[in-house]
């Protein structure tokens, strides 16, 4: 069998596509970036494709041979790219997929895809889902499943990336009434049913949801993080909603508007239409985390996601103020006495103090909108900087108020905001 994987790349993707390469299935992965996806999944082929922009004549050319498709690409916050990601695109793979043959396509939807439902992010999946739907109604001629999978749990999944930081907090919060019931599924179970599902005689023409066995409180996936984590229960207080609203309009972390909305109107259904579709039963939450026992850098990772974003915006605060105080309100005789230090003078010196000026705001303004390599352009400025001052005034590492001892604690910052925001290229 040969499995084209559409945004292999992606946390369930690269589950899939890991899972299956290790059982001797064929394997092509497919996103933007096939140099990536064939470092990150060792034994796949790759190739590359843009579901905002392929058309089903695109798609024809790469589904020659392919047996099976699984749709896995998918934004979440990006509103702008729903239509072209979530309808357009995978509307154009599943027409080329009916027309070239293909014998089975497997929609990885969301739980709560619904043309009416309140979320964009369920109306634009629920849009593929119908019209994947209606290509081969009965499944006759190209085996079709739509699964419609509550909370993804794993590692490298946004909702544990969330209830992990929530969970490694000092204090226990409690989400209030911003929390409804959900039904979290291991990303090993969803990856099970696709198999299974892939590997079903056809016909096949399903939409099923696929859902843990058991419905819970986010408070009590929140306290499962903990004890998966290795932490001693807490202390626990309840988040205002104020609060919570203005947490998700920042964007702290994985926490977003949608995510928040989607959370409070629920997130489960019933498992056993699925159980009996595929004959797997999911495994309980804890249980399904103990198979993968938390590490320190699973603690460390999760400490670290509410912290991330608060070290970029002291950074950015640093190089903003580095850029702004010379300019605006170091005395011009003072600046002038030291650029005469190293021999500038007149226009030369005041064309240095602006450049260096702007080069500091631009490096914050950088951050601010968390431009990529900015912390590492930071690091070399600064390095420069200190060099600098080291040759001509020495005597400011022996300063009582710190003046180039600091400039070590702001490399120092540089190198986390650096590691933080470093991607596999």
């Amino acid at each position: 069998m040969h499995v084209l994987i559409i945004g292999a790349g992606g946390f369930i993707g690269r589950h899939l596509a890991g899972r299956l390469v290790a059982e001797g299935v064929r394997v092509t992965a497919a996103g933007r970036a096939p140099e990536r996806l064939e470092r990150l999944i060792p034994g796949a082929a790759a190739l590359r494709c843009d579901l905002t922009q392929d058309d089903i004549g695109d798609w024809r050319r790469r589904l020659i041979g392919v047996d099976a498709v699984v749709n896995c690409a998918g934004l979440f916050g990006d509103t702008r790219g729903y239509a072209d990601v979530h309808e357009r695109g995978p509307a154009a793979l599943f027409d080329a997929c009916r027309a070239t043959g293909v014998g089975h396509v497997v929609q990885i939807s969301a739980l709560g895809a619904d043309a009416r439902a309140a979320s964009a992010y369920h109306r634009s999946k629920a849009a593929a889902d119908d019209h994947l739907a209606a290509i081969d109604p009965a499944g006759s001629v190209m085996g079709w499943t739509v699964l419609r999978p509550s909370l993804v749990i794993g590692r490298g999944g946004r909702s544990s990336a969330l209830f992990a930081a929530l969970a490694a907090l000092p204090v226990m919060p409690r989400l209030a009434q911003a929390g409804g019931l959900v039904q979290p599924i291991h990303v090993d179970d969803l990856v099970e049913v696709v198999i299974r599902l892939l590997r079903a005689p056809l016909p096949l023409a399903k939409r099923l949801d696929v859902v843990g066995p058991h419905a819970m409180t986010t408070d009590a996936l929140t306290a499962c993080f903990r004890q998966w984590l290795g932490l001693l229960p807490a202390w626990g207080f309840t988040v205002p909603q104020l609060v919570l609203a203005a947490v998700a309009r920042i964007g702290i972390g994985p926490v977003t508007r949608e995510g928040m909305a989607m959370l409070a109107a629920g997130n489960a259904a019933a498992s056993a239409p699925m159980v009996l579709a595929t004959g797997h039963l999911p495994a309980p939450l804890h249980q399904a985390l103990a198979r993968h026992p938390a590490i320190d850098a699973d603690l460390r990772q999760a400490r670290l996601v509410p912290v991330a974003p608060v070290l970029r915006l002291m950074l950015a605060l640093v190089w903003l103020a580095g850029g702004i105080v010379p300019l605006v309100f170091t005395p011009q005789a003072t600046s002038a006495a030291w650029l005469a230090r190293v021999g500038l003078t007149d226009m030369p010196a005041t064309a240095v103090l602006w450049a260096g000026s702007m080069a500091d705001i631009a490096i914050g303004l950088a951050l601010l909108v968390r431009s990529r390599g900015a912390a590492l352009a930071g690091i070399v400025l600064m390095t420069a900087y200190t060099l600098i001052l080291t040759r001509i005034a020495p005597e400011l590492w022996t300063d009582p108020f710190g003046a180039l001892v600091k400039n070590a604690a702001v490399l120092g910052l540089s190198l986390a905001v650096y590691a933080l925001e470093t991607r596999h290229g």
